[in-house]
């Protein structure tokens, strides 16, 4: 790209050293980072985005292999979902939550169309982490009770009750905020917490200690489990045979709602509308949000399931938004619903996953001393970098920052130079491009990450 439009609609020639330093003495000088020490960080400047590639305003092209934050499902200005924000802005830009709109109704037409069956409602929030804040409001006001279990390796959002409920050290500043979130230890047989060694014990022993969990908190204190369909950023750990239907048995042993947490791998990430479709199981609440439209308008929600829904009948929700189901954000998910199908994205993600990501990534074990295992599904994956390959110690420690994070730091860096910005996390580097990528980029992007693990092939070495 040679050019990029600015925010008065002018056409403007890439390299723009001015307008880079003006974007970078505003935000600066006044936006205020999540997760972050203001100081210590310096944020690039954007200038503009196409597909599976985006611009900064030297004029370097960075093919997104981690679909932003794993939400840009359908990649950067997808023309069908920028002419219906557009239109839906011509004609009714917005409208309050306790009136009928229809756009928003026919998106929750689709999505419930789309859900497991015996799903009919759809109650729409701004994002995922107030998807599941409002799924555990539901799961307690229908059960009557209070506690919430979840997994060590997760993440659900930053607001109270989603950051209480998050596994991962983002927690732990703020694991105050609600008293009734408990945590167990979900399956991860690579580092197994239950000594097993196949998939079968796995699911076996990690069922066993929740259930023993559940046994030890009171069955009857306990509201829901909420769990990752496949845990995102904590590792994209895919549940192993069995495991997912004995939660469900579970939650019907004992009467506790069983939550799904799709905000990251629906609508399509898996290769399937919701990643629960993969794993022959059915929860009682569904949240999403992010792939739902992309992210170009914040959205995301819960699908319930009849059962609960009907607890509402008569007893009013205790809950809602002034930004419910917007109606600009709902236009985008009714263009995504009509790209899924007109492109076939479902059966595309299933194609490039199986034909070229996994067998591209399982080379890389008997070739890279530093890839300890790779896992995913669709185009969800993850490489898990180690010192080690005999004694999988991590090549840098959990949670590591500062010097302890110089090899990963390091491997990103490689990646950049070479034009691909890489999702990474702790000693993981993840795969999640736009669903939309063409083979011939998602190829490039693959190999220059092959080319950059030789900086974690060092390390390992010695």
């Amino acid at each position: 790209m040679t050019t990029y439009t600015d925010r008065h609609g002018a056409t403007l020639p890439l390299p723009d050293a001015a307008a880079d330093a003006r974007v970078r003495s505003d935000d600066r000088s006044h936006v205020f980072h999540s997760w972050s020490a203001q100081a210590a960080i310096d944020p690039l400047p954007v200038a503009a985005g196409r597909g599976s590639t985006f611009w900064d305003y030297d004029g370097n092209a960075y093919l997104d292999f981690s679909s932003q934050l794993v939400n840009l499902n359908l990649g950067h200005q997808h023309p069908d979902l920028v002419a219906a924000i557009q239109q839906q802005a011509g004609r009714l830009s917005t409208i309050q939550p306790a009136m009928a709109n229809d756009v928003r109704g026919e998106l929750a037409r689709l999505i419930s169309e789309v859900a497991p069956d015996g799903f009919e409602k759809v109650f729409f929030t701004n994002g995922g982490a107030e998807a599941n804040e409002y799924a555990v409001r539901m799961a307690r006001q229908s059960t009557g009770r209070r506690k919430v279990l979840s997994m060590y390796r997760s993440y659900h959002g930053s607001t109270s009750t989603a950051i209480s409920l998050t596994g991962d050290p983002r927690r732990w500043a703020n694991d105050t905020a609600d008293a009734g979130a408990v945590r167990f230890f979900g399956p991860y047989l690579y580092r197994s917490p239950f000594h097993a060694e196949t998939p079968e014990q796995e699911a076996e022993r990690a069922l066993a200690h929740l259930e023993q969990t559940i046994q030890l908190e009171g069955p009857q204190t306990i509201a829901a489990i909420i769990i990752e369909t496949v845990v995102g950023t904590n590792g994209v750990l895919v549940p192993p045979p069995g495991y997912l239907p004995g939660v469900r048995a579970l939650c019907d042993r004992y009467g506790i709602v069983y939550i799904a947490d799709e905000v990251m791998v629906g609508f399509g990430r898996l290769g399937e509308w919701f990643g629960i479709d993969a794993f022959g199981a059915q929860p009682d609440l569904l949240t999403f949000a992010k792939g739902v439209n992309s992210g170009y308008v914040p959205l995301g929600g819960v699908v319930i399931s009849d059962r609960i829904a009907r607890a509402f009948d008569t007893m009013p929700f205790a809950g809602g938004l002034t930004y419910s189901g917007h109606p600009l954000a709902c236009a985008a998910g009714v263009a995504t619903f009509e790209v899924f199908r007109r492109d076939g994205i479902l059966e595309r993600v299933r194609d490039l996953g199986e034909r070229v990501v996994e067998p591209t990534l399982r080379s890389w074990v008997e070739r890279h001393p530093s890839v300890g295992e790779v896992r995913g599904r669709g185009l969800f994956w993850a490489v898990e970098l180690v010192r080690d390959a005999e004694t999988r110690e991590p090549l840098v420690p959990f949670n590591a920052a500062g010097a302890d994070a110089a090899p990963m730091v390091a491997f990103a860096t490689a990646a950049r130079r070479a034009g691909v910005w890489p999702f990474t996390h702790f000693n993981r580097v993840h795969v999640a491009p736009p669903l939309v990528i063409e083979e011939e980029e998602l190829r490039r992007g693959l190999g220059v990450i092959d080319e950059a693990l030789a900086v974690a092939d060092e390390v390992a070495a010695g």
